[in-house]
């Protein structure tokens, strides 16, 4: 009996943030290779979930992936006609409104309507009875505006072995994107551990993109890497046994190779020997990394374990409001004008809004990443760094967390006044009020949770 052929994934999106044309090029490549390929979007992290849930509470309709058009369009009829399956978490905190804003797209495209699976139940909050809640919500008084559940690939492998074309969900875990599509296509059993954790691995180097192809990992004199600005993104191709092959689009920069592979596979892994998903939990504790020619590498050696009885949800609640201003100083003893700046502002708010401390003074470039909200790193090295710098560009910014919005308004109207309130010489002021969903997370009995899955 022949073997089940070995199946290409390709990412087209890391985050979403990401760029939109970068899955062109992948796609071109898996229609060049043949065979049976998938392509998948990872656009969403917790930020983007918790703002997508800000956006449908202004618009029911809203919700899902801002950029999906942009991400999609360029793509989709090559994917229709070629058989290429796709598979995204772009439906955030809106699935079904992301799949119909898929359809219009294609009718768009004059291709005819698609067999589009929706993947449900991540939202927590309409499934769990009051003791249930209270028993998995941690200390915080207020009530969740939402919470969603970390999924696995279970509803993405029926939604493909059911002739779905394109796959939406909401909140899956970033490796199921490609674990779905490996259990539909070799047809994996759900205890088959260390397969599942081979396929999982597999989705944690496809899920950031182009950081497993050398983007994250360049660092100009130590870790050089080829043609950044046309980094590619990763092709996978996985046997049935659960190897794979990390290589990335043809005629693309960047660079696959030993070093950008394990650097990716330990990427938000807090403990190798058991890397905590829905599907299983995966040990690369003796994984092995080959390289086996032009960026090409094999990875074998992945073991699994019994999945946990818990699933991950992040419970969002509201936040108040981030208030936001900057100013620039340029020219002689710019530094310490824009020291002076922040400290006017940090005596004028004490005063006029005491909620607002404590006030977050940054000198970017600075003082800005190593500083802490009440100004002690900056100012226990602030006599240092001054005597050490000579800067003549120095852009100072405030912020601070507010539970009014008044007071994030005056902080603004407070930055916009050291035009002409001093000191000298501030300029290109910009200032921004963005509403706040504060997070925790939470570890529910997976049993709770109902997961769901259909065609449209």
């Amino acid at each position: 009996m022949p073997s089940t052929p070995s199946l290409l994934i390709g990412c087209g999106a890391g985050f979403s943030g990401d760029r939109w044309d970068a899955a062109v090029p992948v796609v071109r490549t898996l229609i060049a290779r043949g065979g049976p390929a998938v392509l998948m979007f990872e656009t969403l992290a917790e930020r983007t979930l918790a703002l997508a849930q800000l956006r449908q509470q202004q618009n029911p309709e809203a919700g899902y992936e801002p950029s999906l058009e942009r991400f999609v369009a360029p793509v989709l009829a090559d994917c229709v006609r070629h058989g290429i399956a796709i598979v995204g978490n772009f439906g955030a905190a809106n699935p079904r409104g992301a799949a119909a804003c898929l359809q219009a797209l294609a009718q768009g495209l004059g291709l005819p309507p698609l067999r589009i699976g929706v993947v449900e139940g991540d939202e927590v909050l309409p499934q769990l009875s009051p003791a249930q809640l209270a028993q998995v919500r941690g200390p915080r008084a207020q009530t969740p505006v939402s919470a969603n559940a970390y999924l696995g690939a279970q509803g993405i492998a029926a939604c493909l072995r059911a002739g779905a074309q394109i796959v939406v969900t909401g909140r899956v875990a970033d490796p199921a994107l490609a674990l779905g599509p490996l259990l539909a296509h070799f047809d994996w059993p759900e205890d088959d551990w260390d397969r599942l954790a081979a396929g999982t691995m597999a989705g944690h180097l496809l899920e950031c993109g182009a950081q497993v192809c050398g983007g994250y990992f360049a660092d100009p004199g130590w870790k050089d890497v080829p043609d950044l600005a046309q980094v590619g993104f990763p092709i996978l191709e996985v046997q049935a046994d659960g190897r794979f092959i990390v290589g990335k689009a043809e005629g693309t920069g960047g660079c696959v190779d030993e070093r950008t592979v394990k650097e990716q596979l330990l990427y938000e892994i807090h403990d190798p020997a058991a890397y905590l998903t829905p599907d299983v939990v995966a040990d690369i504790s003796q994984a092995w990394v080959q390289h086996i020619g032009p960026d090409r590498v094999e990875v074998g050696g992945v073991r699994g374990h019994a999945r946990p009885p818990t699933l991950k949800a992040t419970a969002c609640f509201e936040g108040g409001w981030l208030a936001e201003g900057e100013i620039s100083y340029a020219g002689p003893n710019a530094e310490a004008r824009a020291r002076l700046a922040g400290e006017v502002v940090r005596q004028r708010l004490a005063a006029l809004a005491p909620g607002l401390q404590p006030l977050r003074c940054e000198l970017i470039g600075v003082a800005s990443l190593l500083a802490d909200d009440a100004g002690e790193w900056a100012r226990a090295q602030g006599e240092a760094l001054h005597r050490d710098s000579a800067l003549a560009d120095v852009r100072l910014r405030v912020s601070a967390r507010c539970s009014r919005r008044d007071d994030a308004e005056l902080l603004c109207r407070e930055v916009l006044a050291l035009y002409t309130c001093g000191p000298a010489g501030g300029g290109g002021v910009r200032t921004h009020i963005t509403p706040r969903l504060a997070s925790e997370s939470w570890y529910i009995p997976r049993e709770w949770i109902r997961e769901t899955w259909s065609l449209t």
